[in-house]
């Protein structure tokens, strides 16, 4: 049980003798540096585009630090254990001084901005976000800079169900099939016996299913044993404690709903109106974690996570007050990395070889012994 508690809040290796027998030993890229920033520039169009087309989306501007009494930044786990990069403005000799914060993540801000841009039900926005996570342990698919497509739709109160979130996870998992197919198109290198493409379908599955199956493994290692029976999946109901007394993952209170009740296909009751996609990796031989997403909580929902998280304070902060007082639309919504897709669909072992950041000494040898070449 202490590893399960252990391996609640967030993912990650967190042990870089795991992390060299993690990476492959016969890795050769099958896109040299060039064609691997035009690869980059291709996909990264044809899934902003087809985001759109899918979701009736505009993209918005989106904000890389905000004001600390907003409440708008986002906490990632309810443990605490992740706190955003925080600085003091002083701002006309500290007579106006403004205390702020790199966001973590977009999740609260994009739901103001639908009231913000006047998005009506069944319009929706996506945000080419950038944040800082300095709280992560730096290995192959974790990075201190963090990119995602964020993205947000308004919704209506009967949307608010599990048909719809599937519906909407569906036409994720298109754009995300279709930009593979795109990658290989333009560099038919890609498209190799070696490395098995993308299935055409998800298979979706609850937290509480995936216990049952196998209740005595901790949350990762439930994870890779499913993904290894069905590579690209979504787990429904992240956040709620399940049957051992966990949840199958921390989740912060105020933006996913993991409260509501909901039913298997079988007919028990289950919670949760969020989860992720999960793919296997070939390259790494792991979990590979594309999107956290869900339908956002409303009134009701909000009071009663923060009650069982013990946070009732947040609701004093503005962001919590205008949900309180449904000022801002009802919503479903996500991030999806774009680094890590990346580096999922133009088969890298590392996400430094598609984005630039900080990493270690230690990890920047361990690749240059594995022929896997980051970017300085």
């Amino acid at each position: 049980m202490t590893d399960k508690k252990a391996d609640l809040a967030g993912p990650g290796i967190g042990d870089y003798d795991e992390l060299e027998k993690t990476l492959p030993n016969d890795y050769r890229s099958l896109l040299d540096p060039k064609d691997t920033q035009n690869a980059i520039t291709s996909v990264k169009n044809y899934i902003e585009e087809n985001l759109c087309k899918e979701l009736n989306l505009m993209r918005v501007t989106v904000p890389l630090i905000v004001d600390v009494e907003s409440g708008v930044n986002d906490y990632l786990d309810r443990d605490g254990s992740r706190t955003p990069v925080q600085f003091h403005i002083s701002n006309d000799n500290d007579k106006h001084p403004i205390e702020a914060q790199v966001v973590q993540a977009a999740t609260k801000w994009k739901r103001i901005a639908l009231k913000q841009f006047g998005m009506g039900v069944g319009e929706g926005l996506y945000t080419d976000m950038r944040a800082v996570r300095k709280d992560y342990f730096l290995d192959h698919d974790h990075s201190a800079y963090v990119d995602q497509w964020d993205w947000e739709l308004a919704i209506t109160s009967e949307q608010r169900n599990l048909d719809f979130l599937t519906g909407v996870v569906e036409k994720l998992w298109k754009v995300i099939k279709g930009a593979e197919v795109h990658a290989q198109e333009l560099f038919p290198q890609l498209k190799t016996d070696k490395y098995p493409d993308l299935p055409d379908k998800l298979t979706f599955i609850h937290a509480e299913e995936i216990l049952e199956k196998y209740p005595d493994l901790p949350r990762k290692q439930r994870e890779t044993r499913i993904i290894q029976e069905y590579p690209a999946i979504f787990i429904y109901g992240i956040g709620w404690t399940l049957e051992d007394g966990y949840p199958h993952e921390l989740r912060a209170p105020d933006y996913d709903d993991w409260v509501t009740e909901t039913k298997s296909r079988d007919g028990r009751p289950m919670h949760g109106l969020n989860g992720d996609i999960l793919v296997w990796n070939p390259i790494t031989e792991r979990r590979h974690e594309l999107s956290s997403m869900g339908i956002r909580v409303n009134a009701e929902t909000l009071k009663q996570q923060l009650e069982i998280t013990g946070q009732l304070d947040f609701l004093k902060l503005p962001y919590h007050q205008a949900l309180l007082n449904n000022e801002v639309p009802l919503s479903i919504g996500g991030g999806i990395g774009q680094s890590r897709t990346f580096m999922l669909l133009l088969k890298k072992a590392h996400l430094g070889e598609v984005e630039a950041s900080v990493w270690p000494k230690v990890l920047r040898e361990m690749c240059g012994r594995k022929n896997i070449h980051l970017i300085e």
